[in-house]
């Protein structure tokens, strides 16, 4: 399937998928709608040439690319299913967090770089509102798969915690998948695998009708997590770390 946290083109376009993957022109200020105005016309373009069903689309991102999924279900109900992977989901209490890999701070990437604001928290507060996903997790309709493991080195998992607790409190469904142990992209080949596999159902089940999986409909125990995962071990030969 894969061997990190995003998928795999060749694998799902072999099952069926069609995959794309759109480029977004930037404007300063306004990350997150800078990227609806560039993905959603590009889906639309694919759509009206008849190549996919308009009621099966669904969206994959991990790290700002996650970020970007994180925005964009707050702002549409285009994506009947959709992974975020490592997103920020709040730019205000991340501005002044630490990229724990490199030892720098983050106000530099908010500001110039990655996310573009073009100001400090101070300048323009609202610009960090207005681009950050959980301050309008209420307008969530679609169901959201996200990853964010305990170690990771450049987006502080709380960031994750944030926007699963907000979605939960909301009563939105989301699911959160944290690796133990592991940074901002898998290292764990098991672990790689066990994410590729739940993604996968994750979409099968929203995307093309199949049965939710039981940890989808139960969840799972935190003691009880090894011991789930052996079921995949007899299938798949993944579990483990």
């Amino acid at each position: 399937m894969q061997r990190g946290q995003i998928i795999n083109p060749t694998f799902y376009a072999s099952n069926g998928y069609l995959v794309l993957m759109p480029d977004i022109a930037y404007t300063t200020g306004a990350p997150g709608p800078s990227a609806m105005k560039c993905v959603l016309p590009a889906i639309q373009a694919v759509a009206d040439k008849g190549f996919v069903n308009e009621k099966a689309i669904g969206i994959n991102g991990q790290s700002w690319g996650g970020y970007q999924i994180a925005y964009m279900v707050t702002q549409t109900n285009r994506f009947k299913a959709a992974v975020a992977g490592a997103p920020v989901a709040n730019m205000t209490s991340a501005y002044s967090g630490i990229r724990w890999g490199s030892g720098l701070p983050r106000q530099f990437q908010y500001e110039k770089t990655q996310s573009r604001i073009g100001a400090t928290l101070w300048e323009a507060p609202m610009k960090y509102l207005e681009n950050s996903p959980v301050f309008m997790a209420d307008r969530v309709q679609t169901p959201l798969l996200m990853i964010h493991n305990d170690q990771d080195d450049a987006v502080p998992w709380y960031q994750g915690i944030e926007y699963f607790l907000a979605l939960r409190r909301l009563g939105k469904e989301v699911y959160m998948l944290n690796y133990n142990g592991q940074p901002h992209n898998l290292t764990s080949r098991n672990a790689a695998r066990d994410f590729a596999m739940r993604m996968h159902q994750f979409y099968e089940h929203h995307l093309n009708g199949k049965p939710a999986p039981e940890w989808m409909e139960k969840g799972v125990p935190f003691l009880d997590r090894e011991k789930e995962k052996e079921q995949w071990k007899k299938l798949y030969g993944v579990g483990g770390k």
